[in-house]
This record gives structure tokens, C-alpha cells and sequence, in this order.
């Protein structure tokens, strides 16, 4: 997120976080905090290989809940990183799921994180739009909670409902509901997130709507 009327009007929808990049090479980076954030909605800072110096400096600068890991940030990093943040403020790692073997990198920082984020591998930082074989969860038995990501779209209500994992804590969507890089498409998420809150036997209790946290690709 990066434009103040399509944060109040995202915002406004129910979301629980909103992110905001902080990778330069990405199309959506934000380099202040714009006019108006939220305050309803958690905020959640992605980063990608930051000197932990500078994502301290950010996180005081706008005010994040959680910080998004999404590069190669090793364990070490990850508990350097938290013992220098407030208590209360939650880390999150992406892991790019490309087989059953991805899972192991995940065991590496279940003591350290307070959530995963689950993606499709892509060649580039940020995702590639892509959907990653959900079955490969199955597999994934750590007490982290996870968010789903990886080219979640309007068309994916039923594939959502059909899905389920102990684990799961939520769902990323972001570059299939925009109109432009950092601006989502409000009418596209209205109609998702009702639909997807529908009343339904099949569809999780458990499952929480993110958003706006993973590009598609840095541009």
C-alpha cells in the first residue's frame, strides 16, 4: 500500500494487516510513511535483506506490528533482528515452497519467527503471481502459523474453502486486486472478501483475509 485514499478505502473493508514495502527496487516502495495510515489494520513492514540497523530506523519511522522477512535472512539475522526490536512488534518469514524440502528451510526459524508466509518460488524477490501446489502443506506439521500467498485472485473463493491446514492463519492477496502497482482495485476486493466471508460449511472458520504484502515481482 502506498496511496493515503486507497489505504482509508482498503481499510475501510475489514482487512487485518496492510503492508508496505520497503525494497527499493520494488514498484510499490514507500519511502515515508504516506499522509494517512491505518489504524484499524496492523501494519506490516516487508524488507529484504536490510541491514538490521536501518529496519529498526523503519520500524520506529512508521509505526510496524510485524516485519516481513523476504530474503535470505538467516536464522542469526532473524534473532539479532528481534532482540532489538519492542516485544510486542511479531516477525514473519517467506518461504518459497517448491517441494516437500521447502518445508525443512521453515524448521530452521520455527523458535525465532512468529509466522510464515508461504509463496511460489519465482527468480525474483517479491513472488511471481503464480499459485504453488497447496498439497505440499500437508507436510508442513511446525506450530507456526502461516499465511497463504502466492497469485491468490477474485476467482480463488472455492479452491479457499476447499483448503484447510490447522496451521493457517490467513491469505495474502495483492498484485491480482490492483489497478496499478500499490493500488488495489477496491470493487475486485469487496466482492472477494464478501464472498469469501459468505456463511459456508466449507469454508474455514479460522481463515483471516490479508493483504497487500507480497508484490507479484520486483519491478
Amino acid at each position: 500500500m502506498r496511496e493515503p485514499e486507497n489505504i482509508r478505502a482498503v481499510e475501510q473493508l475489514g482487512v487485518d494487516w496492510m503492508g508496505f514495502i520497503l525494497h527499493p527496487a520494488s514498484s510499490r516502495f514507500v519511502a515515508q510513511p504516506p499522509s494517512y495510515m491505518p489504524t484499524k489494520a496492523k501494519r506490516v513492514g516487508v524488507t529484504v535483506d536490510m541491514d538490521i540497523s536501518h529496519v529498526v530506523e523503519k520500524q520506529q519511522l512508521f509505526g510496524f506490528d510485524i516485519l516481513q522477512l523476504h530474503g535470505h535472512e538467516s536464522p542469526d539475522y532473524c534473532l539479532s533482528l528481534r532482540q532489538q526490536l519492542p516485544r510486542q512488534v511479531k516477525l514473519m518469514k517467506a518461504i518459497a515452497v517448491a517441494d516437500t524440502s521447502s518445508l525443512l528451510v521453515a524448521d530452521r526459524y520455527t523458535s525465532i519467527v512468529d509466522y510464515f508466509l508461504f509463496e511460489t518460488p519465482s527468480a525474483t524477490y517479491g513472488g511471481s503471481g503464480r499459485r504453488f501446489d497447496w498439497d505440499l502443506l500437508d507436510g508442513y506439521t511446525s506450530p507456526v502459523p502461516f499465511l497463504l500467498a502466492g497469485g491468490i485472485g477474485p476467482d480463488d473463493v472455492s479452491r479457499l474453502r476447499s483448503f484447510s491446514h490447522p496451521r493457517l492463519m490467513g491469505i495474502d492477496l495483492n498484485s491480482r486486486f490492483e489497478s496499478a502497482p500499490a493500488l488495489k482495485d477496491i470493487v475486485k476486493l469487496q466482492q472477494f472478501l464478501r464472498a469469501l466471508r459468505t456463511e459456508d460449511p466449507l469454508c474455514p472458520s479460522d481463515i483471516s483475509p490479508f493483504m497487500g504484502r507480497r508484490p507479484s515481482g520486483w519491478k
